[in-house]
């Protein structure tokens, strides 16, 4: 497929027809200059091109995408637009006026610039308000605050947004949804205070998705709909294609630092943008699952009682992949953790083939003696330490096999190594940080890091969360390579077309409660998607 785009660095206005892509309630409005326009933009580190003469616009009250595998350039942009990397080569534009490069810390505030990174920027053991109010409470000369105006204030500013937040709430209270919209708030005051009433900003969202389930995406896109009709425009950077598809106008691609690409959202295929992204056709997505339907059960699991889930009773076949999912609350998504001990649970029994374990008194040392392992949904802060070496990390729960440690480095090294080139880990040099990998690459060296212990059951949480396509059809093909040798894998997950391609059964949640299960034909994006909206119904006519 060629480049959709009159030219790989030149992505211009957009369509003849201002409305053409653009979703429902976000008209594209092309008149007068862009609200930002990065033109020539090249950025080098040593000998690698991160950066090679970009071309980017972004339209007033347009949801502008930006698509490209870890690795392809876009951090790098969005630090240079941050004022946090210096680029070599380019110029910048804002509301047509030329602003010099590179920016000054902090500069792109006073633009109209604001940035929801995917960790949000929260400070989670203060108070909404007091997140909210943060930075303009620090600059303030007095020393008194008066509390009850800016209470009121942050009441009005919510209701304006129509985001029903207690200002006096702690933020690690509220729920992760919420937190990601309290962000977006809080950039887009940004923005109003340096644009005033012209609505010509930039609000940058860097993967804002990846934690929230899907209603809290539906509520967040929303609230972006209503952005870029009366505040600001977006640059939406994601990974998830449906989601980009969905919300935005038009699509930029960035392959090895390059445009690939400008397209009208709604005139590509995903199967196009796939192509502009890998620089490929993705191959079909094929796994020829074997039949578990007559294997041996290897876990059952019986009365399971946690936070939400009431009860549950179901077993898992040796060698199958087992989906659950469910609405935000059902509580499918703690079943992972309370099978592994991770969290507190009520009640329940876990039996295996060798013994029976009472899940109330689970801890993950009991879960790991007994075979089970887990790679949670936040990898950065709950599966690793972002801070070691790669080697350490994948080597961490063997570790106590290679004594004395002292004298056997050298081999962890190796057998470190083997690990990350068997499981695709790029780069895959086992001396490098675990946190200056792409999201794929983290989770491909956790799994490195437990399939090497040969778990019974591996248990996972949204394992493709913030993971390009291409490393995503990676950890499907090994996730049905482990299954294929017996391993057992439960997934708990909100993204249905995931479910679909690994999954021989899916247990739908509802209130707690398992409330259908799915197998065969019915294994299927629409179909659990089907069931997951009736859930509730279903629940309550039980």
């Amino acid at each position: 497929m060629t480049d959709r785009a009159s030219s790989s660095h030149d992505d211009g206005p957009g369509p003849s027809d201002p409305q053409a892509g653009a979703p429902s309630g976000a008209p594209v409005r092309n008149g007068g200059a862009p609200v930002v326009a990065l033109r020539g933009l090249s950025k080098s580190f040593g000998g690698a091109r991160a950066l090679d003469n970009v071309n980017l616009t972004i339209n007033r009250g347009e949801i502008h995408g930006l698509l490209g595998e870890n690795g392809s350039g876009k951090s790098t942009l969005i630090k240079v637009l941050a004022g946090f990397h210096a680029p070599d080569e380019g110029t910048l534009e804002i509301n047509g006026q030329p602003v010099s490069l590179p920016l000054a810390p902090g500069q792109f505030a006073t633009l109209g610039l604001s940035f929801v990174h995917q960790d949000l920027g929260l400070l989670r053991e203060l108070t909404v308000l007091e997140n909210l109010r943060m930075i303009e409470l620090a600059q303030s000369r007095s020393w008194r605050i008066d509390w009850r105006t800016e209470r009121r204030r942050a009441r009005e500013l919510f209701a304006e947004f129509d985001v029903p937040l207690d200002p006096d709430a702690l933020v690690n209270d509220i729920t992760e949804t919420d937190r990601a919209l309290l962000a977006i708030v809080r950039a887009v005051e940004d923005i109003r205070k340096a644009t005033g009433a012209d609505r010509r900003g930039l609000l940058v969202l860097d993967e804002p998705t990846v934690f929230l389930p899907r209603e809290g995406v539906e509520r967040l896109f929303a609230i972006t709909r209503s952005i870029v009709e009366h505040h600001a425009s977006v640059l939406f950077v994601g990974h998830d294609l449906d989601e980009v598809r969905e919300i935005t106008h038009r699509v930029t691609v960035l392959r090895d630092g390059k445009v690939h690409g400008t397209v009208v959202t709604k005139d590509a295929t995903e199967a196009e943008l796939v192509e502009m992204i890998i620089g490929r056709r993705l191959a079909q997505l094929e796994l020829e699952r074997p039949d578990v339907v007559q294997h041996e059960t290897a876990i059952s699991v019986k009365g399971l009682i946690g936070t939400t889930l009431a009860g549950m009773d179901f077993d898992v076949r040796k060698g199958e992949v087992l989906g659950v999912t469910g609405l935000l609350g059902s509580g499918f998504d703690e079943l992972p953790y309370l099978l592994f001990g991770a969290r507190s649970c009520f009640g329940g029994e876990l039996t295996t083939p060798d013994a029976t374990y009472n899940l109330a008194t689970m801890t993950p040392q009991r879960a790991l003696a007994a075979g089970i392992a887990l790679i949670p949904a936040d990898r950065q802060r709950d599966g690793a330490v972002g801070s070691l070496p790669i080697w350490e990390n994948v080597m961490m729960q063997v570790m106590g096999d290679y004594q004395p440690m002292n004298l056997q480095l050298r081999k962890m090294h190796q057998v470190a190594g083997e690990l990350l080139q068997r499981f695709d880990v790029r780069p895959s040099d086992p001396r490098l940080v675990y946190q200056s990998l792409s999201g794929g690459n983290q989770q491909k060296a956790l799994l490195a890091k437990w399939m090497q212990t040969d778990p019974g059951l591996i248990l996972l949480h949204e394992p493709t969360q913030g993971v390009d396509v291409g490393a995503r059809q990676q950890i499907f093909e090994m996730l049905s390579a482990a299954a294929e040798g017996g391993m057992s894998i439960i997934c708990a997950s909100s993204d249905y077309e995931q479910l679909a391609a690994i999954c021989d059964r899916v247990l739908v949640v509802g209130n707690g409660r398992i409330v259908r299960e799915l197998t065969g034909s019915d294994v299927v994006k629409d179909r659990i998607a089907e069931q997951v909206y009736n859930s509730v119904t279903l629940a309550e006519a039980e």
